[in-house]
């Protein structure tokens, strides 16, 4: 034990224990009302929204394009065209983002990205039309389209989530007689999946926007509102149909999050 006397300097103690480290602070998750808040305003929006329609004196086009079972199924067909599509991303880009991670693969990397950069690079209303002309109109078309519009951050997210973990991490689990397939399962894609979420919530939400346009070729969602206004020059129905469009953006991508923070591992 040293004594600190005036003018003296503290000499440490070999024999004195190091203090410990203090832990890294988990992330936590959001408040319940955090959770709650997203929702609760996009309520309000579509109910400010109905209102206002409400207090509009309609034609019988817009009357025609604003129905109740119209909006229902645009909103069903919106769904399906995004959720279909994502489900195909994910399929893709995922295991395709694993694979270029890999020592033997990684010399594919750079051009794959390429790959996958034109896709987005080329405005998704070029490729519906593309794929109209040499293909056919209608959903799955439209799906093959948004897939490849919303492949890259995907992709992007999966390789740059996997490179980034840790690797004394991995070669700790190699030490332990792990094989390497049981590395990637039980180490590398879960420290990855926060990152690789990140880019399926973004897919999401572009394929959500780029939707709309699948109904130049007969696809349906709610594009067809927004086109049908157009085509009329109704502003009351072009509106109705953005502001719709956005809500729905704005709620998978709260979806998003909250199941980005169930699928966080946790400490992370």
């Amino acid at each position: 034990m040293s004594v600190l006397t005036p003018g003296s300097t503290v000499v440490p103690d070999p024999d004195a224990e190091a203090p410990a480290a203090a832990p890294a602070p988990a992330r936590r998750r959001r408040p319940l009302f955090g959770y709650l808040a997203t929702p609760l305003v996009l309520g309000l929006a579509c109910g400010a929204l109905y209102l206002w329609i409400q207090g509009k004196e309609l034609d019988s086009i817009e009357e025609r394009l604003l129905n109740a079972e119209g909006i229902q199924n645009g909103v069903i067909e919106h769904l399906k065209l995004t959720g279909a599509s994502t489900v195909f991303v994910i399929l893709i880009a995922v295991p395709l983002g694993i694979l270029l991670t890999r020592s033997f693969a990684k010399w594919f990397t750079p051009g794959v990205i390429a790959l996958a950069n034109i896709g987005q690079m080329v405005p998704s209303i070029g490729v519906l039309v593309l794929l109209a002309l040499v293909w056919d109109i209608g959903f799955q078309p439209s799906v093959v389209a948004l897939v490849a519009y919303a492949l890259l951050p995907v992709l992007r997210n999966t390789i740059v989530g996997l490179q980034q973990v840790d690797r004394s991490v991995i070669e700790s689990g190699r030490g332990m007689g792990m094989t390497k397939r049981r590395v990637l399962v039980r180490i590398e894609l879960p420290l990855a999946v926060p990152v690789i979420l990140a880019g399926v919530r973004t897919a999401l939400v572009i394929n959500v926007g780029a939707a709309t346009l699948a109904a130049y070729v007969n696809a349906g969602g709610l594009g067809d509102i927004i086109v049908g206004g157009l085509s009329t020059s109704r502003d009351n129905v072009i509106i109705t149909g953005a502001v719709l469009t956005a809500v729905l953006a704005l709620f998978i991508d709260w979806l998003g999050a909250v199941v980005e923070d169930l699928l966080r591992p946790k400490g992370l």
